[in-house]
């Protein structure tokens, strides 16, 4: 009853008081069963969500994107960013995934995000070489189909292309990586002459997790006991001090005024003992705040920054090489319901999102260990195999599952693994370990997912064919 009057609440607010402007969405797909795109678009719709960030251009999205009157920055990965340095590549691209969907009634493109990070310290330089020429080709691309004038190009870059030293660690000391230093003034300066914005992505919760003894207040925007002071100026958070870091270095170059757009921020909910809801809803709160009051930040005092949250849906599949929390960064979980009350009109009014609507389910039938079970001798390799093809983060150390017992971290890792090959009966097997149920084995903290009904071509392309013969493989040795 709660959760019902919320909503209605929070639908009558969104008829009266308007979004943020600026204020867009992260939409990632990185799922095992992904939800369809026609209802995605309709919950950004419902929750008047006016933006939203790709990671591809893949034609299910952009069609369901249609006619929305969404905004829409499209994506080219990281891997595709060589092939973008042969411009008729370049040209292809565009025509393909921007020209053709430029029609009335069409999709509102208006970026192209050449790359994805591409200059993570952890990349070695990997995409070095072929970024900034790929930049140049799209947007020349994008000048010669007749469209430079209303969509541009940029790159989407990790906050640490820019720092400062660590014996002058404020703001105002912010220059680009020395390593990287001639690449970056080349971009911004390209990225100025075309009218094109900085794209950054900025996550206070990194700095948390990178550090135990980072202050956590610092991390929200609610105030520090110990600011950071910079030529008399007081930072309170990390985001102000992250973001003038990066004006700094803008300035550093001379391009103090170039726009900065914040490509990615938000903070998720499992897989780490900092990445909870109240954490999450604290942070927002915060930051949606400042943006409705068109804040800004010291070195950029009283402006308007177009920001995009990351992100709008949980993703089982991301990769979790940086961390647990990885697939737990949505406001929504997996199925497109809110996970906590969050006000997009940045009044700080005790509002849930519009849920999405129209979603189907597998049955409610459950995978959990068999109290049966006589020889447990291999129960370690069979919860392994589960976790390895499904998502297990919610069992780590300060995580949501981290509470139960033995019997319990085998029946969650059972039901995941079940959940994500559709509920197959061959899936919940584990050499007599397992056995279905009807009965829900969820706790009040812990939840055992029923997944999403999908036959979507796009779960299928995830799953692929390597997934298969793995499984296959795999199944041979355990289940036989």
């Amino acid at each position: 009853m709660e959760m019902l009057r919320l909503l209605l609440w929070g639908f009558l607010i969104g008829l009266i008081l308007p979004q943020i402007e600026g204020l867009g969405m992260n939409w990632g797909t990185m799922a095992t069963h992904p939800l369809p795109p026609k209802i995605v678009v309709q919950v950004l719709k419902d929750n008047g969500i006016k933006r939203v960030k790709l990671f591809d251009a893949d034609p299910s999205t952009m069609s369901a994107l249609a006619g929305s009157g969404i905004e829409v920055m499209v994506a080219i990965p990281n891997n595709m960013l060589a092939a973008m340095n042969d411009y008729n590549a370049a040209k292809k691209w565009v025509d393909r995934n921007v020209s053709r969907y430029n029609f009335d009634g069409g999709v509102t493109v208006k970026y192209v995000a050449v790359g994805n990070e591409p200059f993570l310290s952890s990349y070695n330089g990997s995409f070095l070489n072929v970024t900034f020429p790929a930049l140049k080709n799209i947007q020349n691309a994008l000048n010669e189909a007749g469209l430079g004038d209303t969509i541009k190009a940029t790159v989407p870059l990790n906050a640490d292309v820019y720092n400062s030293p660590p014996s002058n660690p404020v703001p105002s000391a912010g220059r680009f990586r020395s390593e990287i230093s001639d690449l970056m003034s080349e971009i911004v300066h390209f990225l100025n002459q075309s009218n094109a914005p900085f794209t950054v992505n900025i996550y206070p919760f990194l700095s948390l997790y990178a550090n135990d003894n980072f202050p956590l207040d610092y991390a929200f925007f609610d105030g520090a006991s110990n600011p950071v002071v910079d030529n008399g100026i007081q930072y309170t958070n990390v985001f102000d001090a992250n973001f003038d870091t990066l004006v700094s270095a803008l300035k550093s170059v001379g391009l103090e005024n170039l726009p900065i757009m914040v490509g990615e921020v938000g903070w998720p909910t499992d897989g780490d003992k900092h990445a909870k809801a109240s954490y999450a809803q604290r942070f927002y709160n915060g930051l949606l705040k400042r943006l409705a009051a068109n804040q800004g930040t010291p070195l950029r005092p009283n402006q308007y920054i177009e920001v995009y949250l990351f992100g709008l849906i949980d993703e089982d599949a991301k990769s979790i090489a940086p961390g647990n929390f990885e697939r737990h960064w949505g406001i929504l979980k997996y199925d497109g319901q809110p996970k906590y009350p969050m006000d997009l009109t940045g009044q700080g009014l005790n509002t849930m999102l519009v849920p999405a609507t129209g979603v189907k389910y597998l049955p409610q039938t459950w995978c959990v260990f068999n109290p049966d079970a006589k020889d447990l001798s291999k129960l370690g390799d069979n919860i392994n195999f589960a976790c390895t093809f499904s998502d297990c983060t919610a069992l780590g150390y300060g995580s949501t599952c981290n509470g139960l017992d033995a019997n319990g971290n085998s029946s969650y890792a059972f039901n995941m693994y079940f959940q994500v090959q559709n509920q197959n009966d061959e899936s919940c097997y584990f050499k007599g370990l397992a056995m279905t149920t009807t009965q829900n084995p969820s706790t009040a903290d812990c939840n055992f997912t029923i997944q999403i009904a999908t036959t979507s071509a796009a779960s299928v392309r995830f799953i692929g064919s390597f997934f298969v013969v793995i499984v296959s493989m795999v199944s041979a040795i355990l289940f036989l």
